[in-house]
């Protein structure tokens, strides 16, 4: 058995791949294979994928879609939904409209921003479970919140019935992480937590966890700066404005990325101790909070460090 490590740009970020197999080197190239399969079908920035197929066809007609699609669609409507969650992934419009992270990116006069709130309610995204179909009303969909940690849970799986026992997948930041890491003197995988710079925490985190995934979310991320004004990219869907918090990242430990996704977006534009408060009170997640001043830990993150 081989460890093999592979590095690709690709989906916006940098991916990494690290499997411990027999022939690592051709299970790696059909990951590289099913991430290009997989940008074709998630990426909102793409004229040709098979979300923005739908995108093109809102207040037309509706689309049958891959299930895997289907799947995160309809699982990012169902935590959009509620009225607490600043989740959204009906925010397409929005998020189009300032394109932080991108050359195009612009801060929106107000009246846009004011007409475009009133597009981006996921009510407008109808799902037909019988055709696996979407159709949308005058809205978009944007699933970059979510599709990093859904197609890492997908690649785990496939690896694990390629019987591939060992593994780590860093997508983008998102770390996920099964069976026993290449340092034989460890039985656990160490991963670290970013400190934002602006953070004045002394405290460092070092994660100690086996299976499991570990999603960072942060307004240092990706910036516009406009004059003496600097914009992150986390848009929150009541405003139609980057975020106003001093919350600097949020990191959530889960089973599944996916999960860590959902939570960190959900969460992010509440206050710390509000995020503490409710990841305590949700099965099956763990937090870390930085703020500007200091560190919040949910009652369970101690085991891990």
């Amino acid at each position: 058995m081989a460890w093999s490590k592979e590095q690709i740009h690709l989906m916006g970020t940098v991916i990494d791949i690290m499997i411990e197999h027999e022939e690592p080197t051709i299970l790696l190239n059909n990951c590289v294979e099913e991430l290009k399969c997989y940008e074709k079908m998630f990426s909102a920035n793409s004229q040709t994928s098979e979300l923005m197929a739908i995108n093109l066809q809102a207040g037309k007609s509706e689309v049958k879609v891959h299930r895997n699609l289907f799947e995160l669609i309809k699982l990012g409507k169902e935590h959009s939904l509620p009225v607490d969650s600043h989740l959204n992934i009906a925010i397409g419009p929005l998020t189009q409209a300032w394109h932080i992270g991108f050359e195009d990116a612009r801060v929106p006069e107000q009246a846009e921003i004011t007409s475009l709130l009133k597009k981006i309610n996921p009510n407008r995204i109808h799902l037909n479970e019988a055709n696996q179909s979407i159709y949308l009303e005058e809205t978009s969909i944007d699933l970059g919140a979510l599709a990093n940690g859904y197609i890492a849970d997908l690649m785990v799986a496939d690896l694990k019935r390629k019987q591939v026992t060992s593994g780590m997948i860093n997508l983008g930041g998102n770390v996920l992480v099964f069976g026993n890491p290449p340092n034989e003197n460890r039985d656990e995988w160490y991963i670290a937590v970013q400190v934002p710079e602006q953070s004045q925490s002394k405290e460092r985190f070092l994660m100690k966890v086996n299976d499991k995934s570990i999603v960072t979310s942060g307004v240092y991320e990706r910036v516009l700066k406009k004059g003496n004004q600097v914009y992150h990219h986390i848009i929150n869907p009541s405003t139609g404005y980057p975020v106003d918090t001093d919350v600097l990242s949020l990191t959530i430990l889960s089973d599944k990325s996916v999960e860590g996704e959902i939570w960190t977006t959900r969460l992010f534009g509440k206050k710390a101790e509000e995020m503490i408060k409710e990841i305590n009170q949700t099965k099956g997640i763990e937090g870390i909070v930085i703020t500007k001043t200091m560190s919040y830990l949910s009652a369970g993150i101690k085991q891990y460090l």
